[in-house]
């Protein structure tokens, strides 16, 4: 019965999600200070995207009703071939060739909507073939199991939401100041930015069975090594993945088109800001380790803090510089902020009662 609970709410999330952006979406980015041809081609994109919006949230959906059964193998691996997947689709759908049309920037939409759907159909099968411990069975809807599972994913959706919300009005910021070309770079740009969380959920998405089953067995000082080394692997990796987008940002801007001020945005953005996807990594993994400890209050903290400093800061940056730069520069110390506060959080041991004396 929780698996058609689960499925119902992500169906109806989903659902709000596509109707608030086919709906208002030309309002909202007119708001963020796109216009004319940029306007019209975040409509091209947001279109395809936000109409298969229902795939993205039945995609998360059954990829957590697996790994809430202890596999971890299964909803990772197809999470992350659909990662890799997308990478070359973006660019073939969005260029073309031979006899694949070239689609411009409603091309990088479907690429997005291809890949989920194939990760949702592939995780969808696993369970109605029966190899999941639980299954898809009809049932008439309860409210009690429909509460118990927005309890636990409520805060973790806030959570999710200071990400989107930090991009959306950091985006809003840039349009606003340099207008819809610089809008085209920095969200190129921040696009990267977007890939490290699938990254970081491939092995947070294990950390949130391993701390929870260590914590549930009394084996504390495992639970905290298994959370502090996964978290270890995701920085060293994403921060490489940083580090190569500041040194080399025309390899990953050039997939997506030439245009000299997205290219010169793009690369300002990457060369600041890359260096600091290691603690954006960072903190993403812990997040998820902290879910399994049942502690979300110091990411969801740090999660507001990042946004604070991001949009406050980097609205003051701009009053006072007038320069993306400086704008660029409040994104990367949020997200070294970001990391710093939830390790610090975990590594102290703020997810353990003080121990009586």
């Amino acid at each position: 019965a929780l698996v058609l609970h689960a499925t119902v709410i992500n169906v109806l999330l989903g659902l709000i999600g596509s109707a608030i952006f086919l709906i208002w979406g030309r309002a909202i980015y007119t708001a963020m200070g796109v216009s004319g041809g940029a306007l019209e081609a975040a409509m091209q994109y947001s279109n395809v995207v936000f109409g298969g919006s229902v795939l993205v949230w039945l995609m998360n959906g059954f990829a957590s009703i697996i790994r809430g059964t202890g596999n971890m193998l299964v909803p990772s691996l197809s999470i992350c071939i659909g990662v890799v997947m997308l990478i070359p689709l973006s660019p073939l759908l969005i260029f073309g060739w031979g006899p694949i049309p070239a689609l411009g920037i409603a091309g990088g939409g479907w690429a997005v909507v291809i890949s989920t759907f194939t990760v949702g159909a592939v995780l969808a099968g696993y369970i109605l073939a029966g190899r999941c411990i639980v299954h898809f069975k009809w049932a008439r809807l309860r409210w009690d199991l429909t509460a118990d599972i927005l309890r636990v994913g409520a805060i973790a959706a806030v959570i999710s939401l200071q990400t989107s919300f930090t991009v959306l009005l950091t985006t809003a910021l840039v349009g606003s100041f340099a207008g819809g070309d610089a809008v085209a770079g920095f969200g190129t740009g921040v696009r990267l930015e977007y890939l490290m969380v699938p990254l970081a959920f491939g092995f947070g998405g294990p950390l949130v069975a391993l701390v929870g089953t260590n914590i549930g067995a009394g084996q504390e000082d495992r639970a905290l090594r298994a959370a502090l080394i996964g978290g270890g692997m995701v920085f060293v990796i994403t921060e490489t993945i940083g580090l190569a987008a500041a040194i080399w940002p025309a390899a990953w801007l050039g997939l997506f088109g030439s245009d000299p001020q997205m290219i010169e945005t793009g690369s300002a953005y990457l060369r600041i800001v890359g260096p600091a996807y290691g603690f954006f990594g960072l903190g993403l993994s812990l997040y998820f380790a902290s879910q399994g400890a049942g502690k979300m209050l110091y990411p969801l903290l740090a999660g507001v803090l990042r946004l604070l400093i991001s949009i406050v800061g980097g609205w003051l940056a701009l009053r006072l510089t007038g320069s993306l730069t400086w704008l660029f520069a409040c994104l990367a110390f949020a997200l070294v902020v970001y990391g710093s506060i939830i390790v610090t959080a975990v590594a102290t041991g703020t997810w353990f009662k003080p121990k009586a004396s």
